[in-house]
This record gives structure tokens, sequence and C-alpha cells, in this order.
């Protein structure tokens, strides 16, 4: 046996997608410089928890790190999957932080995956919960991922400081690869849908929120409903707190999403001392403002919204070799970092052609042709 050779990689940015497309590719990877310089330095916890979610559904995976957590070694395994898996993601970062990249590797483990997660729920930083089960899981069928087994049941809610929520994740294997997709027509807006939740404070909050942004749309379209989730006792956790998530269906099939949640946040975040309780923001604020956001993504064009953008690109690259051709607005700094990670590990280019006529980028790549080796083969 021949000695490993390691990609070398310096900082702490895009961790998580690093360890993914290491996963993915199977190439093993040293991490250097990781916060070297910061106060507090090294790994932060809720990235030393996505690593020990990765030994969890994969077998002889290696992972190594030095004292201070500056330095990184990691050699992937083969993904395997399983049933009645559990992880605790901590209250760091929420479980869409989780979500993401699991649902990745559960497409090419050995067996159906179904994990249960606990943790935070909704928070202003990831995407949530609502968000990930009503626009990420669609956006798969449009690469032929098969819709029966991929599913994420929300048991509880949690949001911070004290999280609490609970989640589980279904994910079907593929059985050979994805399937190559020409997506490039946005279509028209033709009904908006989205979900509300409040933990431990009055149903109310809910009701202003969905007068606030029903306020705003129903000047363009009258199709919009926006559903209430009041959680109370076990099923809401441990901290107060409320959201929203909103959903733009389009009549091509494509979900623009956008969402917020607004609770006290964590107190010892880098650079912020612990202050007083701070006011949270009024809920028809939060109803007006994410309905703002949410024209402002639809105003942008593309196919997906912009927190989607590095998942599309991924499942691009992953396609057979044959050529895929998808249509984003703006490109987002974390799409941009995704498509030079795909160059790096899965040697895959991306052609970027601006279309100045609806303010909008064409991308197309010819896919890397992974495929599902590890499943059984009967």
């Amino acid at each position: 046996m021949g000695k490993i050779q390691y990609m070398r990689l310096k900082g702490s940015q895009n961790l998580r997608l690093r360890l993914l497309l290491s996963t993915l590719s199977t190439t093993p990877i040293i991490i250097e410089d990781i916060r070297a310089e910061a106060t507090w330095p090294g790994l932060r916890p809720y990235e030393v928890s996505f690593l020990r979610l990765l030994e969890k559904i994969s077998d002889d995976c290696r992972v190594e790190i030095n004292e201070t957590g500056t330095s990184l070694k990691y050699k992937p395994g083969i993904v395997m999957g399983g049933r009645h898996l559990v992880h605790d993601c901590g209250t760091t970062r929420s479980i869409g932080y989780f979500l993401e990249p699991l649902l990745l590797l559960g497409l090419f483990a050995k067996k159906p995956l179904s994990i249960r997660l606990k943790g935070i729920t909704n928070d202003s930083k990831d995407p949530c919960v609502d968000t990930f089960r009503s626009t990420t899981l669609p956006m798969l069928k449009q690469f032929g991922v098969p819709s029966e087994g991929l599913e994420l049941k929300i048991e509880s809610r949690g949001v911070p400081p004290l999280g609490g929520g609970e989640v589980v994740l279904s994910v079907p294997i593929i059985q050979d690869s994805l399937k190559a997709i020409t997506w490039i027509d946005e279509g028209m807006v033709k009904r908006i849908r989205g979900h509300t939740f409040s933990t431990k404070v009055s149903v109310q909050f809910e009701n202003i929120m969905i007068h606030a942004a029903r306020g705003i749309f129903n000047s363009f379209l009258p199709d919009v409903h926006i559903f209430t989730d009041h959680k109370a006792g076990q099923q809401a956790g441990n901290s107060p707190g409320y959201g929203i998530s909103l959903v733009a269906e389009t009549t091509s099939g494509c979900y623009i999403s956008a969402d917020t949640s607004v609770s006290y946040a964590q107190g010892k975040e880098e650079g912020e001392l612990e202050e007083e309780k701070q006011e949270l923001s009024p809920p028809e604020d939060v109803g007006i403002k994410i309905a703002n956001i949410l024209l402002g993504e639809i105003e942008q064009g593309g196919v997906v919204d912009s927190t989607h953008q590095g998942l599309l690109f991924l499942l691009c690259a992953l396609c057979p070799q044959d050529v895929s051709k998808v249509r984003v607005g703006k490109l987002s700094p974390y799409g941009i970092g995704v498509l030079r990670h795909i160059r790096d590990f899965l040697g895959v280019k991306f052609v970027i052609k601006p279309d100045p006529s609806t303010e909008t980028v064409i991308l197309k790549c010819v896919g890397c042709g992974l495929k599902n080796l590890s499943r059984k083969i009967s």
C-alpha cells in the first residue's frame, strides 16, 4: 500500500464544503491555519460536531485534530448510511447547517439513511427546517432523485440559545447516478406558500406576521396561504421565539424561498460580550421584512434563490458526463466558493455566461459522472 496523498488546504472558510467534497471524491485532506490568529483559535464546536457526524455515517473514516484545533487531517471512508442514527448538533449552529451535506452524502451511501438530529431547528443564520422541507427536497426531484423515502419530519421546534428541537431526515440512495438537467426556464410566480412558527410565546405573534406579509403580497397575487404552527410544552423546545418561512412557486416548478426567525441570540459569540436581554423585533416588522426579502429574491431571477446556489452547483457537478445547464440570479459569494472547490476536488469547470437582457447568469458544465459504487448490487 502506497503513501496516502493528502490535498493541502488553508484557513477555516468553507470547512463543511471541503469535508463534503473530500468525502464524495474520496480525497484525503489536510487543513491548516484554522483560525490560527483568532482570539479563540481552532475548530468551533459545530465543526467538530460535523466531523463526528461524518464518522457516524461512514465506515473507516479517520479524523486527526491537533491540540489547539488549528490543523485537521481527514481521510474519508465509505458512506454507509443506515437507520435509527441519532446525532446531537449542539446549540452553536442550527440543524440546517448539517442537513445539506447529509442530503448529498445520503444519496451516495450504501444503504438508505434515516437520522434523528437534535438541536436548533430555526435561527436567522442557516436555512430553517421548513425551508429545507418546502424548497430543498423538491429541488432534488429535478435531478431524478426518487421522491419515496425522501422526507423531513419536524418532531419538535428549538430556537437559540437553548435549542431542544428534533427532526428526522430520511434520504433514499440513488440506484446509479443523478440525471443531468437543462433548467433555465424560471417561469412566473403563481402562488406563495409559507409556514410560521412560535414556541413559548403567544399564538397572536404568528397572526400578526401573516397579516403583515399578506399585506405586501396581496397587491401582486391572490393565491397566498401561510400556515401556522404553534408549539407548546415538550414540542416547543427550551427557548421562546417565533419565525416565518416563505416559498414562491413558479409556473415552471421552481421554488424560491426566504426565511428568518427571532429569538434571544447566543450570548457567547466571538466579539460579543454578555449584554442585558435585548428587545426582540416585533412580529409585524418581521413579516414585512421577510416578504420584501422574498420579493428581492424573485426579482434577481434564476431557478433557485441565493441560499440554494451552492447545492445546485454541487448537484450539477455530480451528474453523469453530460451537459447540465442552469440559470441563477446574481452569483452569491458562497456560490462562487462552491464553484472554486468543485474545480479543485472534482475537476469540473463551469462555463459562466451572463445574460444581460434578464440580468441573470447561465452556467454550463459537464458532470464528473459520480456513481453510487458503495450500494449493494442485488
